[in-house]
């Protein structure tokens, strides 16, 4: 843990300072917070599917809002956020697991897409949830193994942005006062397009966490007021920018709040489907209702929809799958 007052006269680089969550505390203010910043896992991952960019920017905003959410909390297992609605894209799925494996996958209707954004439209407008989702939820779940009980919290797709429609979830729910910033851009370079997205995260502490059992409610509801105002100050280019350090960011933001930092967590792009996953998926399917998944050439074919990765069987691996499971 460091002052971030310190931090004014180091050499700050920016190396290393994506895909990775960076903890803070205003102890001024009786708020905690986070600065998350995803780069080239955002690139695995999006780039392998050739999403448009228009379903492409709300996955990445999604997959920034996956890790400021699960990385509130204390788990062990996979933490999964999904939206899903009536619009051109029907299903965007996130998810990471508590040893910082993260992934994601889209669903879109291509010629809905097409028409909610227009003739020589590529990107998702500001405010696009409704137009490219409609009707819809968005939902949280935290999975931590067979043995143990899942919890889900499910609100519905209200607002303009992914941002707002996590606000009303923490409006519903019984979590502290969150603001949330989150932002996502695509840039092109002489050596390709690259993704970058961050999301700025500000929570109130309970009183006795945060120390300031004698502060008065009038006095905490300034302070975090005034929290809010300094995220929410952070532009998209400062959020964004390759060659500014998130520690700096967060001093130029913060430093005259009694800021601390925490160790920051790193992340990476990786799915966790493997064959004996898929084989498992198989032999619950009786062998005769396989017929509807053979390719062209009578392989049985399953892709994986986050990471594309096919897996293929001839009659010979069936036999041999279907003959364990006997």
């Amino acid at each position: 843990m460091v002052s971030i007052v310190s931090l004014a006269s180091e050499g700050l680089t920016p190396s290393d300072d994506w895909d990775r969550v960076l903890p803070f505390q205003l102890d001024a203010l009786g708020v905690r917070g986070r600065l998350v910043r995803l780069g080239p896992s955002l690139d695995a991952i999006i780039e392998r599917h050739g999403y448009p960019l228009a379903v492409a920017r709300p996955l990445a905003e999604a997959m920034v809002l996956c890790v400021a959410l699960a990385t509130s909390l204390k788990y062990d297992g996979i933490f999964t956020l999904q939206i899903s609605g009536d619009g051109p894209i029907r299903l965007l799925v996130t998810d990471l697991t508590s040893e910082g494996a993260l992934r994601g996958y889209a669903q879109f209707d291509s010629w809905k897409l097409a028409v909610a954004l227009g003739t020589g439209n590529h990107d998702a407008p500001d405010g696009y949830v409704p137009k490219l989702f409609g009707q819809g939820r968005l939902a949280f779940t935290v999975d931590q193994g067979q043995h143990t009980q899942r919890y889900q919290g499910v609100v519905p797709l209200e607002g303009p942005t992914l941002a707002d429609c996590a606000h009303t979830y923490f409006r519903q729910s019984e979590q502290l006062p969150t603001g949330i910033k989150i932002v996502a851009r695509r840039d092109e370079t002489t050596e390709g397009h690259h993704w970058r997205a961050s999301a700025l995260v500000v929570q109130q502490m309970p009183e006795f966490d945060a120390g300031r059992v004698d502060i008065d409610q009038d006095q905490r509801e300034d302070d975090w007021r005034k929290a809010v105002i300094l995220m929410a100050s952070a532009t998209e280019k400062e959020m964004l920018d390759p060659a500014l350090p998130g520690k700096m960011l967060l001093f130029r933001l913060f430093h005259a709040e009694g800021a601390r930092l925490f160790e920051p967590r790193a992340f990476a792009a990786r799915c966790r489907c493997s064959r004996e996953r898929i084989d498992g998926v198989l032999k619950s399917i009786k062998r005769e209702e396989l017929a509807d998944l053979r390719d062209p050439q009578g392989l049985v074919a399953v892709t994986c929809e986050f990471c594309s990765t096919q897996y293929a069987y001839d009659d010979d691996d069936l036999d041999r799958l279907y003959a364990s499971a006997a």
